[in-house]
Parts: structure tokens; C-alpha cells; sequence
């Protein structure tokens, strides 16, 4: 699974050929998940500590086009 991107208290990753729709997973430091879905930020199945994931997620809503090309390359 590689990482996107690090962050202080978590990081972002993706899986190839992974199941649509097209998301990405928060790990955190304490190895709590979060599954996203790319165009929305819903969650789409665990949880974790907003405090961890926070920076993660503000990252993600600034760079959708990058996790959709991420996403293409990794999983279509």
C-alpha cells in the first residue's frame, strides 16, 4: 500500500486495484483507519480520532485532482 502523503500524527494511502468507489485511507499513528471517498471526504467505513486525522484531511480537500490521478494510476 503506498503512502501518498506523512503527516505528524497520520498518513494517507492507497491500495493498487483497489474497489471502487475511488477513495483513500487515513492511517493513524496509534493504527486507527479511515476510508474516504475521494469526492466527498464521506467516510466510508472506520473511524479515528479527529485530532489525528485533521491535517490529513485538510490536505485532501486542497489536492482532490491529485488523489483522482492516484486513484487512476493505481486502481484503473
Amino acid at each position: 500500500m503506498p503512502t501518498v502523503k506523512r503527516f505528524g500524527r497520520c498518513r494517507i494511502a492507497m491500495y493498487f486495484n483497489d474497489h471502487p468507489p475511488p477513495h483513500f485511507h487515513i492511517i493513524t499513528n496509534a493504527e486507527e483507519r479511515v476510508v474516504l471517498i475521494i469526492e466527498t471526504l464521506e467516510v466510508l467505513a472506520g473511524s479515528a480520532d479527529v485530532r489525528d486525522i485533521s491535517e490529513a484531511l485538510q490536505w485532501a480537500e486542497g489536492n482532490r485532482e491529485r488523489l483522482r490521478q492516484l486513484w487512476r494510476e493505481y486502481s484503473e
